[in-house]
């Protein structure tokens, strides 16, 4: 008898190649075919991968309701007619040194990104790959910078706002609605809705941060060749114990924020 439409094949297989074939197949109902098949495998091995399958395809389950869940409110504002929904989230507030970075994104309806996440939950090859997939998936994008000169002049809270508007009016598609993390944008027409943690709870925000962080990690490796002895291609501008002792070494290189209290101390010493 065969496993609901599959071939006598697969469970005639040798356990190994079923395990290989448990391992790389990623087409939702190729996976639930092969369980049904393994699960009437008489051999206690395709018990084994049957069990190790489910868990996977459960897995898969849980990572789909997720990402339901994290475009939740971009569906709803669609739905009520705001064509194109921006989300909008900016890195860089506590480091010593480099710009503010934001980022604008928009999405479309069918966006695939699985592991999609708050930026600081996921690994520098998560966010890269993720980063390729955002930008050839968006329907538009933009990044922005606020310079460590523009930090000092008012403060780290205005700069961020202004790359954010930057970001946003830099888009080559006008958002009708714009979501954003914990913040509301000055200078924009498109309505706003702030959400506290929001790169953690909803796609495009989750994007928005991603794509920043992205970009600021780049700007920071490539000014390590400029500005050498600092370590700005692994700190990337925090204040970490070598930082602070290159710092101290060296004084502070034009990037850094002069309004900040360990760059600030020192030149008062």
């Amino acid at each position: 008898m065969s496993g609901r439409g599959e071939p006598p094949e697969v469970w005639k297989a040798s356990l190994a190649s079923l395990r290989e074939r448990v391992t790389r197949i990623h087409e939702p109902e190729a996976a639930v075919s092969l369980l049904h098949a393994l699960r009437e495998d008489p051999r206690r091995g395709a018990g084994d991968l049957a069990r190790l399958l489910d868990r996977r395809l459960a897995r898969q389950r849980a990572e789909t309701e997720r990402l339901r869940g994290l475009f939740a409110l971009r569906d709803r504002l669609r739905a009520g007619g705001a064509l194109y929904v921006a989300g909008v989230d900016e890195v860089g507030v506590g480091p010593l040194a480099g710009p503010v970075v934001a980022a604008a994104v928009v999405l479309p309806d069918d966006a695939a990104l699985p592991g999609l996440d708050d930026s600081k939950r996921l690994s520098p090859r998560q966010r890269e790959a993720l980063d390729v997939e955002i930008r050839r998936q968006a329907l538009a994008l933009a990044v922005a910078e606020a310079t460590a000169e523009e930090i000092d002049r008012s403060n780290v809270l205005q700069a961020s706002l202004l790359a954010m508007q930057r970001a946003v009016l830099a888009l080559s598609v006008p958002p009708d609605h714009v979501l954003v993390d914990a913040r509301t944008i000055p200078g924009i027409s498109a309505s706003q809705t702030a959400i506290v943690g929001g790169d953690a709870c909803d796609a495009s925000i989750a994007a928005a941060s991603v794509v920043a962080k992205v970009h600021r990690d780049d700007l920071m490796c490539a000014f390590d060749t400029r500005y050498p002895g600092y370590g700005f291609a692994r700190h990337k501008g925090y204040p970490t114990p070598p930082h602070l002792d290159a710092l101290r070494r060296l004084g502070p290189c034009p990037l850094h924020r002069r309004s900040y209290a360990p760059v600030a101390q020192l030149e008062l010493s």
